[in-house]
C-alpha cells in the first residue's frame, strides 16, 4: 500500500530497555513510501508519563494518527491512544492491557513452559536485562554485534512504568491490529496462539485476539530486513496484520 493524500500519519512508540531509534528500518520503509513518520521517544519511567509524551507527538500531526506500539510500547498506546486525532491502533508483539491492567498483570502468571525475560533484579528503581542473555531473548534476529551494541546501550526502565495501569483501553474504541511473534522470549504466550488462529495471547485482554504472522524470532524493528508490515492494511513477509 504506498501514500496518497488520504495517508495518515503514523507515529510509532518503543518498549523498555531502548529508545526510539530502534524504529529506523521501519521509518526508512514507510517515509520512503511518502507516509510521514514521528518516533516518540517515551522515557519509559512510568506509563502516565510515557503517554503523556506519545500524546504530544500525536497531536503535533497535521492530521489522523495510525499508532504503532512494540512491546510494552502496546501498554502506551493503548493509554494514549483514546486520543481523538488517533484513527487506528497497531500492536507488534506487544501489550495490550484491559482497564485497571497493567504490565506487572499481564506477566504476574506466565503459561507453563514460557520464556522466562532475563531481567536483572531492580537497581535503584529501574530494571535492566542480562547482557549475556540479551542476544538470545531480545534481538535473535540481529547481527551479534549490534545485539551487543544495544546490550551495553540498554535505557533503564522504571519499575512504576510495570505498575501503571490503564485508565480507559483505547483498543475497546478504535480499530485495531495485531501481530504476534510466535517464537517471541520476551513476552509470555501461549504454545496455542500460532499461526493462523489460537486464542487471545496472555498479555492481551482483547477477545480472540488473533495472531496474524508467524515469526521464528522477536520482530524487533531494528532489524531493516525484517519489517513489521507497512500499514495497518499491508503485508510483509508472508502475513498480514488483521482487524479486531
Amino acid at each position: 500500500m504506498n501514500a496518497d493524500a488520504t495517508a495518515p500519519n503514523v507515529v510509532l512508540v518503543h518498549g523498555g530497555f531502548v529508545d526510539g531509534s530502534g524504529w529506523q528500518g521501519v521509518y526508512d520503509l514507510l517515509t520512503r513510501d511518502g507516509y510521514h513518520v514521528a518516533v516518540v521517544q517515551n522515557p519509559t519511567l512510568s506509563l502516565q508519563g510515557d503517554a503523556a509524551a506519545t500524546r504530544l507527538i500525536i497531536d503535533a500531526q497535521d492530521g489522523p494518527v495510525v499508532l504503532v506500539g512494540h512491546s510494552y510500547g502496546g501498554a502506551v498506546l493503548t493509554e494514549a491512544g483514546t486520543d481523538q486525532n488517533v484513527a487506528a491502533l497497531v500492536y507488534i508483539a506487544a501489550f495490550a492491557p484491559d482497564k485497571g491492567e497493567s504490565v506487572n498483570t499481564l506477566i504476574a502468571d506466565p503459561p507453563p513452559g514460557a520464556p522466562v525475560p532475563p531481567i536483572l533484579p531492580p537497581t535503584d528503581g529501574f530494571l535492566f536485562l542480562d547482557r549475556e542473555k540479551f542476544h538470545a531473548s531480545f534481538a535473535g534476529d540481529l547481527p551479534a554485534e549490534q545485539a551487543a551494541f544495544m546490550a551495553d546501550s540498554q535505557v533503564p526502565w522504571g519499575v512504576d512504568a510495570l505498575a501503571g495501569a490503564i485508565t480507559e483501553p483505547a483498543w475497546r474504541s478504535k480499530p485495531s491490529w495485531y501481530l504476534v511473534a510466535t517464537e517471541d522470549r520476551m513476552i509470555p504466550r501461549q504454545r496455542s496462539a500460532s499461526c493462523p488462529g489460537g486464542p487471545a495471547p496472555p498479555w492481551s485482554r482483547r477477545p480472540a485476539a488473533t495472531p496474524s504472522m508467524c515469526r521464528n524470532r522477536p520482530p524487533w524493528p531494528r532489524s531493516s530486513n525484517r519489517p513489521p508490515p507497512r500499514s495497518p492494511r499491508g503485508t510483509s513477509h508472508g502475513g498480514s496484520l488483521r482487524h479486531r
